[in-house]
């Protein structure tokens, strides 16, 4: 394996392992929310493009202000035309299309990316305003320097309109995982039928669950390591503790909670419908 794929590996682990809380949001009922931001590159690559769509309307002002002093030969217009070019182009176009799209732009669609503020919640004209009259001088006044070294150095890439803004780019595009199927580890059948993992926290649970999806990517040691670890953090709600590989253990706990969850939801289905037909015939 290469230095690469062994550097992706761990970062892998460590992401699984504990949840960076710049990473999460918390919803009305105090839940925990993962969210993860679009990284530097890809914000770098949505702001040339939207510069890009800036700048085609910006010439296209320029052409038209041409075109009227060709026509009508009033000078005095031009001052009026130019300065009208500028804030369209790179206020009013970005502002309006952030404010009528909830955060999105021709960039963003692109990345996979949309503005977003702080606490999750759909990000509002102020902020397209806000980010619009800095990205003026953060953006096109310093060809585009402060923006990307503040960017490259906060946690979510962050460039100063976002801070002053109070906003982020939240990747809204993520890809596809083949679905794993898990199944009961042999040996451990009869562990099921007896054992207890109600009491499993659902926190603990995804993160266990993320784990088993991205365990073959894992470099061994680093695999062996993080079931290790989650098994000593899940033991308290396992009970009892069968003698098996961390892993496996983890797989039979993952198992028993789905295939039990999955059994009270059929349980609760039958009685509505049961409730329901009782209901229909009186």
């Amino acid at each position: 394996m290469s230095d690469a794929s062994a550097s992706n590996a761990v970062g892998a682990a460590h992401s699984i392992a504990a949840l960076d809380s710049d990473d999460e949001v918390l919803s009305g009922e105090a839940v925990a929310i993962e969210v993860q931001p679009v990284g530097l590159f890809f914000r770098t690559l949505g702001a040339l493009i939207d510069a890009v769509l800036s700048w085609a309307v910006f010439l296209g002002y320029i052409a038209v202000r041409y075109w009227m002093l060709g026509a009508f030969g009033d000078h005095a217009l031009d001052g009026i035309l130019s300065v009208l070019a500028l804030v369209t182009a790179f206020v009013i176009v970005p502002c309006t299309i952030e404010t009528l799209t909830h955060g999105r732009s021709l960039g963003k669609l692109a990345v996979g990316g949309r503005i977003v503020r702080i606490d999750g919640g759909a990000a509002g004209f102020r902020h397209a305003l806000i980010r619009s009259l800095i990205g003026v001088f953060e953006t096109y006044l310093t060809f585009g320097a402060v923006a990307f070294l503040t960017a490259a150095f906060t946690a979510r890439s962050q460039r100063l309109g976002d801070l002053v803004a109070g906003t982020y780019s939240q990747k809204v595009r993520t890809p596809r995982l083949a679905a794993r199927v898990l199944m009961m580890p042999q040996g451990l059948e009869s562990w099921a039928a007896i054992a207890d993992v109600a009491r499993m926290p659902d926190r603990l649970a995804r993160r266990i669950s993320q784990y088993l999806d991205s365990s073959p990517q894992l470099l061994p040691a680093a695999r062996a390591r993080i079931a290790h670890e989650l098994l000593t953090e899940a033991s308290a709600y396992i009970s009892p503790l069968p003698a098996a590989p961390p892993e496996a253990v983890l797989v039979a706990a993952t198992v028993l909670r789905r295939e039990r969850e999955r059994r009270a939801l059929a349980l609760a289905d039958a009685r509505v419908q049961r409730l329901s037909g009782v209901d229909v015939g009186v």
